[in-house]
């Protein structure tokens, strides 16, 4: 049985504001690891551009709520076993991760662009200036740095509140 406190079921809407805020305290802008075989047969690690929010399962319906809000058409996971490697007895977690081009390109981006302040501003940022900058990022994502770089998110404001 969820408690009170997590329940939220009865919450009417979920705002802009509110995704960002929970974003500015569990979320991370970072990077993914692919392993694969290039065409000359190397073994080459490529890195991914994702956005991460993670919660306590308990919080798995809010998440839900957070990726119906940004129309989002990412899994929520969660963790098979608590990581309690440091002694503490943790409970699960639940992750929404976005990886895809397209939704990083489309909504995440955009969502968080002239949304953040603070260190997760800056996080934000460096994330977008890393993905054009990294030699391990492949072409197509660097494309997200590129349209960061010559104005296009600055002009095209989707979703400033």
């Amino acid at each position: 049985k969820m408690n009170e406190l997590s329940d939220v079921g009865r919450e009417k809407t979920i705002t802009n504001d509110y995704i960002r805020g929970l974003v500015d305290g569990e979320g991370c802008f970072s990077f993914s690891t692919r392993p694969y075989t290039n065409r000359f047969g190397e073994f080459v690690r490529q890195r991914i551009p994702s956005f991460t929010l993670s919660m306590h399962e308990r919080d798995t319906k809010l998440l839900e709520k957070v990726r119906d809000h940004l129309k989002l058409k990412n899994k929520i996971y969660i963790q098979k076993k608590p990581n309690r490697s440091d002694g503490f007895q943790r409970g699960r977690v639940a992750v929404l991760v976005v990886r895809e081009f397209v939704q990083l390109k489309d909504i995440v981006i955009p969502f968080f662009y002239h949304g953040l302040i603070g260190y997760k501003k800056t996080q934000f940022f460096g994330w977008l200036e890393r993905i054009g900058n990294d030699p391990t990022v492949s072409q197509k994502f660097k494309f997200l740095h590129w349209l960061h770089s010559h104005g296009w998110y600055e002009k095209n404001k989707k979703y400033v509140d």
